[in-house]
């Protein structure tokens, strides 16, 4: 019998991208949700958390809530980015404390770790360096809900996990151009271009740079596995562990959206870190061995929800 069985479970955020996913995982294993939205609690007001935990209140918590975006949104509004994400960390984590939750399920992004971290990039090193400065207000303000989870633990046993996937995609994702990350920029683009005929499509950067990818669905699975059985202060990756470059994504995007056009690099635009693949050896070892989707394979079912999607 699972853990979660049983228990009033509340979803932050359930209105987001991976919130609406991981619904889905915790409802495909027959589990009730609270699943509030904004309308109802205004987490970014004190009293109205207050209020969610004393009128709901939830035994397990999965804190998802928060303002996210791409490097353009990030520098174009890094104190937004970074006072929305401390304030509303902050006080979900401190009125589920108060109001009794059993345990506390939190995220935070791979790019909280330093900018120079060395890649395979180890749990250890998030405190070791700067982050990359385009989304630095964004990463710290997350970051700052480990040292939260792990001080709320040691004074008053509270049981918070945090963790940390690698950089998601999958079905709703955001997919507008000015806010996305690369996956759903890269989808909309080719899509579009070829659409439209066009016979050429611009990219962002060199194509150089190294990421680490994990499809959306397969980081929920992780995720409740980690709500289930895991119990400890340590923050652990969840993500692949496999790196593929910016230019080999962008001809693997190019081939399922089916555009065969052109593609031209605008080395103007930043690269960001050129090398983050994620260690994932503790998640193998603390949670177990999971099957993932290919990269290919992820790529196709995000494709086509957003072909489903497009009203």
């Amino acid at each position: 019998m699972s853990y979660l069985e049983g228990k009033k479970i509340l979803v932050t955020g359930a209105t987001g991208f991976v919130g609406r996913n991981l619904i889905r995982e915790l409802r495909n294993r027959g589990l009730d949700l609270l699943t509030p939205t904004r309308k109802d609690y205004d987490l970014m007001v004190q009293g109205e958390v207050r209020r969610m935990f004393r009128e709901l209140k939830p035994e397990v918590v999965f804190h998802l809530a928060g303002k996210v975006g791409g490097i353009l949104a990030n520098k174009e509004s890094p104190a937004e980015f970074f006072y929305n994400n401390i304030l509303l960390n902050t006080m979900v984590i401190h009125e589920a404390y108060l109001s009794g939750v059993e345990k506390l399920i939190t995220l935070i992004g791979g790019c909280s770790y330093p900018a120079g971290a060395p890649s395979p990039i180890s749990e250890d090193q998030l405190f070791n360096g700067y982050p990359q400065p385009e989304s630095a207000p964004y990463s710290l303000a997350k970051a700052m809900s480990v040292v939260q989870a792990q001080a709320y633990r040691k004074q008053y046993g509270f049981n918070a996990i945090v963790l940390v996937p690698g950089n998601l995609y999958g079905p709703y994702d955001n997919f507008d151009l000015e806010s996305s990350h690369v996956i759903p920029a890269l989808i909309r683009k080719f899509h579009e271009a070829r659409k439209k005929g066009l016979k050429k499509v611009t990219v962002w950067g060199s194509g150089k740079p190294v990421r680490d990818f994990i499809y959306v669905e397969d980081a929920c699975k992780v995720i409740v596995r980690a709500a289930e059985i895991y119990n400890e202060p340590d923050i652990i990756n969840v993500s692949s562990g496999k790196g593929i470059s910016i230019a080999e994504l962008v001809d693997l995007v190019a081939e399922v959206v089916g555009f065969d056009g052109e593609i031209v690099w605008d080395r103007s635009k930043p690269d960001g870190q050129m090398i983050k693949i994620f260690d994932v050896k503790r998640m193998e070892a603390k949670l177990g061995k999971f099957n993932f989707v290919s990269l290919k394979e992820g790529l196709r079912k995000t494709y086509q929800w957003y072909l489903e999607n497009l009203g």
